[in-house]
């Protein structure tokens, strides 16, 4: 399985894509997807108070997806 080992953010700061383990980039959207599909470890979806579904990462307990390194 495939972790996720970096971040890339849009100018709002918001978290937009990831790299993997694997050096594939893929949008945050297809992580969620990967993620509900058992592709990605050491993530889990999470549902806001709408409904939408949401990336939280459940490796290493201390370490958030803020704390990852840039892709870029």
């Amino acid at each position: 399985m495939e972790e996720i080992t970096k971040i890339q953010r849009n100018h709002d700061g918001q978290i937009i894509s990831f790299q993997t383990s694997t050096g594939r980039i893929i949008s945050y959207q297809k992580a969620v997807m990967e993620a509900q599909e058992g592709v990605l470890s050491g993530v889990s979806i999470e549902f806001d108070g709408e409904g939408t579904s949401q990336l939280a990462n459940s490796f290493n307990g201390d370490v958030t997806f803020s704390e990852l390194p840039e892709i870029f």
